[in-house]
């Protein structure tokens, strides 16, 4: 099948896959039917995660409505599903398969090795060699978020905010891009101690040693997201970063079982999720990571000729609108804070103010 060539016949809609683990296509497109298929494999916690793997479905979702692409795809329940998963969708014929996740990178190694007539894209991580620099490989297109960027606003104001002194995250594995996120909230944190002389405390990552930070084990557990929070809560803290997927439920339950609690989400904005409807008065922002922009422009990208993967990294940034934090909602900022963010955020653009992360 030629890649890269659109075809003006009339497709019939997608067809049901029958794979295990695999689903039908999630939209009927609205645009012309194109001779192009892209595929997408979820990490653990389903396309419906409210979060990372929902974040990036509406990337496929928007492609397949907007480009009209044919599409296949395939959910995770456990790590073991995540190389049979990728080999499914090479075997649908995909002309591009979106890995979601920064576990799937094994996978994609394996598989874009042996189909190298097949684009992967890898959201979260790329490929490495023995000394973990990078391996460029000419089918594989990393998608990287500088999530400690948009944390970094998020930890200022939940500095700003707390009335405790104390605040916490935790997350769901210890996975780098996990801790990004954790590593930017507490510089933030820190930023905002020096700025305004306050001494807030971030309870769940204490330290340099990434591998002594809070962690539920995994992205399904709510019951444990509960457990962590409510300790965290037992400690004096006040606002819960959870970057742990659907195991981010449980802070917010445990938000509602107490008094003047905040959570912040993850990956998109959970005041407009109905999934985080039960406490969404108590959502204080949400650290947005924006993968579905970076998805669908990449699919188009691929069905237009001009995929470019080996050295050709996709990070996003403030800069680029790849992440951000969602506005005030319910949950009130002081007055004035919205502006300093702004300020913050522009500094940090600008190069004025360092956020330090792997990217």
């Amino acid at each position: 099948m030629n890649n890269n060539i659109l075809k003006g016949l009339a497709l019939a809609s997608v067809s049901a896959l029958t794979l295990a683990g695999c689903a039908a296509a999630p939209a009927e497109p609205s645009a012309e039917p194109v001779d192009f298929k892209a595929c997408m494999v979820s990490d653990q916690g389903g396309f419906d995660d409210g979060s990372f793997n929902e974040e990036a479905y509406n990337g496929l979702k928007k492609a397949i409505a907007v480009l009209g692409v044919q599409s296949a795809e395939a959910q995770s329940a456990s790590d073991a599903d995540f190389q049979p998963n990728v080999d499914a969708m090479v075997a649908e014929g995909c002309d591009l398969v979106v890995n979601v996740g920064f576990a799937l990178g094994a996978a994609t190694d394996k598989a874009s090795a042996a189909n190298p007539d097949v684009n992967f894209a890898l959201v979260d991580e790329k490929l490495v060699n023995a000394d973990f620099s990078y391996r460029p490989v000419d089918n594989v297109k990393p998608l990287l978020f500088d999530t400690a960027e948009a944390a970094f606003l998020a930890g200022y104001v939940a500095a700003a905010t707390t009335q405790t002194g104390k605040v916490a995250t935790f997350g769901g594995a210890n996975y780098p891009s996990v801790t990004i996120f954790m590593d930017g909230f507490k510089q933030g944190v820190a930023y905002y101690n020096e700025a305004k002389g306050t001494s807030v405390e971030v309870l769940g990552a204490e330290g340099d040693d990434r591998s002594k930070w809070t962690m539920t084990g995994d992205f399904q557990d709510v019951a444990k997201g509960k457990t962590v929070s409510a300790n965290f809560i037992k400690q004096g803290a006040d606002i819960i970063l959870p970057v742990a997927g659907p195991v981010g439920l449980g802070a917010g339950q445990a938000a509602l079982d107490a008094e003047g609690v905040y959570v912040i989400g993850v990956d998109t904005d959970w005041y407009t999720n109905p999934k985080f409807d039960e406490f969404k008065s108590l959502i204080l922002t949400s650290i947005q990571k924006n993968m579905s922009v970076a998805i669908f422009e990449t699919i188009e990208e691929a069905l237009n000729g001009n995929f470019a993967g080996g050295e050709a990294l996709y990070v996003g940034t403030l800069e680029n609108d790849g992440v951000g934090i969602a506005p005030e909602h319910d949950a009130a900022w002081s007055a004035g804070l919205a502006d300093e963010v702004a300020a913050l955020e522009a500094a940090i653009i600008a190069g004025d103010v360092e956020v330090t992360s792997e990217y």
